[in-house]
């Protein structure tokens, strides 16, 4: 192996959220918190769907996996930001930055994939509703998250392998709170220009097709419900799409109107990072068990299962 294909680099200083060194402890108890409720809130969720045969559908098969994926996605991040706030050491070694990159790119890609796949399981249910079960069998869903699984390992690895062959000379800065692989290609005295050409086409397709999934699966939805206007049949459309919206809306909406009204763009990347790492991820189990009445009975079932449990010890 040559020299260029070396890093000479063995550890990445993490310069962190913008913030002022008084306000670090109040940052560290808002993260810690944020954290906490993301990982209780979509443990809980499996948890329901496990436990309450009634929940046993494609749906919620789909949202365990989403669940599982929010909290994975939030670990690889916040978890190493709040631990670099506690020990005042903001050092992250080279092949943990690596992993970090890794994943960081599995989740968010699996995430993209599984609300296209609920975007088309919500599809089957209004548009065949009584064709359901037989589209959407378990070999099928089984099928679309392990494809969720692997197209994200292999567009994960492809980008991680690609950024190990660069090499990091001088700079060894990061101002983010995570290793991102743009800021990381910023630091690169390599030709990265196969990274960006990778970045723009595989990249942008993951990202792209996913989205044009959610949208041609409610575009048909709507030319549905509008074909036979009824308040019933709005009603039924609402409470069956209504938390998904809720969190497509939320996982697109919030980077885009970061990247639309923020004016620096460091400052659009490590809010964007944010919304999409801790703020989404706390809030999507808070979306699904508010708006979703199966959830609220198999959590009312399974508070009153313990308190039963409880009461005869």
């Amino acid at each position: 192996m040559g020299p260029e294909n070396q890093s000479s680099v063995s550890e990445f200083l993490l310069l962190g959220l913008p913030m002022r060194p008084g306000q670090q402890r109040g940052f560290f108890t808002l993260f810690l918190g944020m954290y906490l409720t993301t990982v209780l809130g979509n443990l809980l969720i499996i948890l329901l769907i496990k436990l309450d045969s009634r929940l046993h559908t494609p749906m919620y098969f789909f949202l365990s996996h989403l669940a599982l994926t929010d909290m994975s996605l939030s670990s690889v991040t916040v978890l190493k930001m709040l631990t670099n706030m506690q020990t005042q050491n903001s050092f992250i070694s080279y092949p943990e930055c690596i992993s970090q990159v890794y994943f960081y790119i599995l989740f968010c890609c699996i995430d993209n994939f599984l609300l296209a796949v609920m975007a088309y399981d919500r599809y089957v249910a209004i548009c065949f509703p009584l064709h359901y079960t037989a589209i959407l069998r378990e070999g099928l869903c089984v099928l679309l998250v392990a494809g969720s699984w692997i197209l994200s390992c292999g567009s994960a690895l492809l980008h991680t392998l690609l950024l190990v062959r660069l090499s990091f000379c001088v700079n060894n800065t990061i101002s983010h709170f995570f290793c991102e692989l743009t800021v990381l290609l910023k630091l690169s005295c390599s030709d990265i220009s196969l990274n960006e050409l990778v970045i723009f086409t595989e990249g942008g397709l993951f990202s792209i097709l996913p989205l044009f999934i959610i949208l041609g699966s409610y575009v048909r939805i709507g030319s549905i419900i509008l074909r036979v206007p009824s308040t019933k049949g709005l009603y039924k459309a609402f409470s069956t799409c209504g938390s998904h919206v809720f969190v497509v809306s939320l996982y697109y909406g919030t980077v885009a109107s970061v990247y639309f009204f923020s004016s620096s763009w460091d400052s659009k990347d490590i809010t964007a990072s944010v919304m999409y790492t801790v703020v989404t991820p706390m809030l999507n189990p808070f979306i699904y068990s508010l708006r979703n009445r199966d959830i609220k009975q198999a959590l009312e079932m399974c508070v009153r299962r313990v308190s039963m449990q409880s009461g005869a010890q």
